[in-house]
C-alpha cells in the first residue's frame, strides 16, 4: 500500500477514543474494504501517543503508567448470519514493552476483537482477545501468550517464543525485552482454528503456530466487531506499536520492516533525566565557581583594602597604592630586603608602570601620635628637591602601617662603608666630600626652605650614596617642621643613642641645634671610625 493511501487512511478513519462504552453499529460502512495497514502512521487513545517519527505510544514512562487504547474507526465484518460461517481473517503487527527492570514491565499488551469501544469493560462483552502476559503473578514471573474467547471456560497458553523450522527446539522470547516483535494471528474458518504466531521481526515467520484453539468462532462474535490494542502498563515501562496490518477475509498483507519507525533507546528514554542531572550538575558546578572566584576575588581585594580618609585627598598626588608598592616589592619579600632599623625595614622595588626603581620603607606607625599631623609633614617633605636630599617620592598607609617611598640609592648607605666592607675603605676625599655633602643638605633644611625641617636622625645609616659616591640625607620618617623663628613643639625624645644631644635627652625638644649635635658627632664618627652607639674597641681599625 503507497504512503499517500496510508495517510489518507490515517486522517479518515482513526480518531482518538476520548468516547464512553458503545456497543457496534451497523450504520458504519468501511470503504476500504476490511484491509488496511498501517507502519508507523497511528492515532492514539488514553494515555496513548503518537511522536512525530510514526511511533505509537500505547504507555510510556511519561505516562507514569495508566490504560491505553487504540481501535480501528470502522467496525469489522467477521461473520455472515444468512450461512452462519465466520470470515477467515488474518492480522500481523510489530510490538515492543521496554521496561527499567523486568519485573516493572505491567499487566502486558492485548490485541482484541471486541463488540464495544472504550478501556472500560463488562462480562457481557463480546470479545476474543490475544494476551501478552508480563505482570509478576504469585511471586513467578510471567512470560507468556495467551488465547482469552470471552464465554468459554478454557483458554490456551503458552510461554513466549517459536518453534524452530527444523524441529530441533523451542527459541524463547522476552517479551518485555525491548526488541521489536512480530505476530501473526490467523483464523482460518474450514478448519475452524484460531492460530498465534510469534517471532523476532530478525527472523523469518515460523512453520508451527505458538497457539492453536480449534473452536468454531461464530458464536461468540457478532457481525461486526472493532479491532485494536489495549495496553496497561507500569510507571517505568513503555509499550509501542510499530506497525499494523489487518485483512478480515483472507491473509494479511506482510509488513515491511524498513518501513517502521526506530525504537527509542535508552538514552532516548533517559535523555530528560539526564538533562535534568547536566543541569544540576552545571548550576551546581557554577554555583561553586561563582562562590569561588568570589571568595578568591573579596581575599584580593581586601588584600590590598586601603582606607583613604577625607582629609587625605589634599595629599593624593603623594599617596601610592599598597597594591603598586605590593608588587613592587614582590610581596616584600627578603630577597627584597636593604636593611632594617629601629623604626622599620627597607625594601628594594620597581615600580610595574614606570619601570623606576624605589626603595620602600617599612613603618608602624601609633595613632595617637597623630596621623593627620604626620602626614601633613610628609606631603610638605615631598616637595623637598635638592641634589644632597634622597627625594621623598611619596607615601601609602595601610592597617596601621606607613610606607615611605625613596628615590633608590645603588650604592646604599655610608654605614655599610665604615663598618661592613672593610675591603672599600673610603679615602679622606670621599669622606670630606660626603661631610659636605651632608652639611649642604642639612643647611638646606634648616635655613633654606620656607619652614624649618628639623631631620632628627642625623647618623651614617640615613646618608645614602648614589653611583658616583654622592651623599645624600634621607629617611625624614621622624622629621619635624615648624616656622623660622619658632620653635619646634615636639614633646618626645626622637633619634638614635649616641647622637642625641644632651639638652634633648632633658627637654625632648628637638630643634636645628640638636640636629648640628648628631651631625658633629656624624663628622667625627666618619673622621675616626668609630660607632658612638658601639663600645666596640675600634683601634684597630683602618682608616
Amino acid at each position: 500500500m503507497s504512503m499517500s493511501l496510508e495517510m489518507f487512511l490515517m486522517s479518515s478513519f482513526l480518531f482518538f477514543l476520548f468516547f464512553p462504552m458503545d456497543t457496534v453499529s451497523q450504520g458504519f460502512s468501511d470503504p476500504t474494504g476490511g484491509q488496511f495497514s498501517f507502519n508507523g502512521y497511528l492515532y492514539t487513545d488514553g494515555v496513548a501517543d503518537l511522536n512525530p517519527d510514526g511511533l505509537f505510544e500505547l504507555i510510556t514512562s511519561k505516562t507514569q503508567g495508566g490504560a491505553g487504547q487504540v481501535l480501528y474507526q470502522f467496525p469489522q465484518n467477521f461473520k455472515n448470519s444468512q450461512n452462519r460461517t465466520v470470515s477467515s481473517f488474518s492480522t500481523t503487527f510489530v510490538f515492543a514493552i521496554m521496561a527499567t527492570r523486568k519485573t516493572a514491565a505491567g499487566c502486558g499488551l492485548y490485541f482484541n476483537i471486541s463488540s464495544t469501544k472504550g478501556l472500560n469493560s463488562s462480562a457481557s462483552n463480546r470479545s476474543v482477545s490475544v494476551e501478552f502476559h508480563t505482570a509478576k503473578t504469585d511471586g513467578k514471573d510471567v512470560n507468556e501468550v495467551l488465547i482469552n474467547v470471552s464465554g468459554l471456560d478454557s483458554y490456551r497458553n503458552h510461554s513466549a517464543g517459536y518453534f524452530k523450522d527444523d524441529g530441533s527446539g523451542f527459541v524463547d522470547i522476552e517479551i518485555a525485552s525491548g526488541a521489536p516483535i512480530q505476530v501473526w494471528v490467523e483464523y482460518n474458518n474450514s478448519a475452524k482454528q484460531l492460530d498465534v504466531t510469534m517471532h523476532s521481526i530478525y527472523t523469518c515467520k515460523p512453520k508451527t503456530p505458538l497457539l492453536s484453539l480449534r473452536k468454531d468462532l461464530y458464536p461468540y462474535l457478532l457481525e461486526y466487531m472493532y479491532v485494536g490494542f489495549t495496553s496497561v502498563g507500569s510507571p517505568t515501562s513503555s509499550h509501542y506499536i510499530l506497525g499494523w496490518n489487518f485483512n478480515n477475509n483472507g491473509s494479511v498483507l506482510p509488513i515491511v520492516h524498513s518501513r517502521l519507525p526506530k525504537l527509542p533507546d535508552d538514552k532516548d528514554r533517559s535523555l530528560s533525566r539526564k538533562i535534568l542531572a547536566i543541569s544540576l550538575s552545571l548550576s551546581g558546578f557554577t554555583l561553586i565557581v561563582v562562590l569561588v572566584f568570589g571568595v578568591v576575588f573579596y581575599l584580593k581585594r581586601n588584600k590590598f583594602l586601603e582606607v583613604i580618609e577625607d582629609w587625605e585627598v589634599q595629599f593624593g598626588p603623594h599617596r601610592f597604592t599598597y597594591k603598586d608598592l605590593f608588587i613592587a616589592t614582590k610581596g616584600f619579600k627578603n630577597s627584597e630586603l636593604l636593611g632594617r632599623g629601629g623604626f622599620g625595614k627597607v625594601f628594594k622595588g620597581i615600580l610595574p608602570l614606570s619601570s623606576i626603581p624605589i626603595a620602600v620603607k617599612k613603618i608602624s606607625h601609633d595613632s595617637k601620635q597623630g596621623m593627620r599631623e604626620f602626614l601633613a609633614e610628609i606631603a610638605t617633605i615631598g616637595r623637598l628637591r635638592h641634589p644632597d636630599l634622597v627625594r621623598l617620592l611619596g607615601y601609602c598607609r595601610r592597617k596601621g602601617e606607613l610606607y615611605l617611598v625613596y628615590d633608590f640609592m645603588p650604592k646604599g648607605s655610608l654605614d655599610k662603608f665604615l663598618y661592613n666592607q672593610p675591603d672599600q675603605v673610603l679615602d679622606w676625599s670621599q669622606r670630606f666630600k660626603i661631610i659636605k655633602d651632608v652639611a649642604s643638605g642639612l643647611c638646606y633644611l634648616h635655613q633654606q626652605w620656607m619652614q624649618v625641617i628639623i631631620h632628627r636622625d642625623i647618623k651614617p645609616a640615613n646618608i645614602l650614596l648614589d653611583e658616583n659616591m654622592n651623599a645624600k640625607l634621607g629617611d625624614f620618617g621622624l622629621a619635624k617642621l615648624c616656622d623660622h623663628g619658632i620653635d619646634s613643639q615636639s614633646s618626645n625624645v626622637a633619634g638614635t643613642f649616641g647622637y642625641i644631644s644632651p639638652e634633648l635627652s632633658r627637654t625632648g625638644k628637638s630643634s636645628t641645634s640638636s640636629d648640628v649635635f648628631a651631625f658633629g658627632v656624624f663628622m667625627l664618627e666618619i673622621t675616626c671610625g668609630r660607632n658612638p652607639s658601639s663600645h666596640e674597641d675600634h683601634r684597630a681599625r683602618l682608616f
